[in-house]
């Protein structure tokens, strides 16, 4: 015999949530961030690093 499928237990919050995706609509997918704010660097650079070869 098959069991039977326990009915979910009620949750206002997904109640809540599905009446807003109902009246209002989805919310929009998230956006990735590809690149964030790099650090400065902490000091300035001097002649001598400036005319160093890499």
């Amino acid at each position: 015999m098959v069991k039977k499928k326990r009915a979910k237990r009620f949750r206002a919050v997904t109640a809540v949530k599905e009446l807003a995706r109902e009246r209002v609509g989805a919310p929009p997918a998230g956006q990735i961030v590809i690149e964030k704010k790099k650090k400065p660097e902490k000091h300035k650079a001097t002649l001598g690093r400036l005319l160093e070869p890499e």
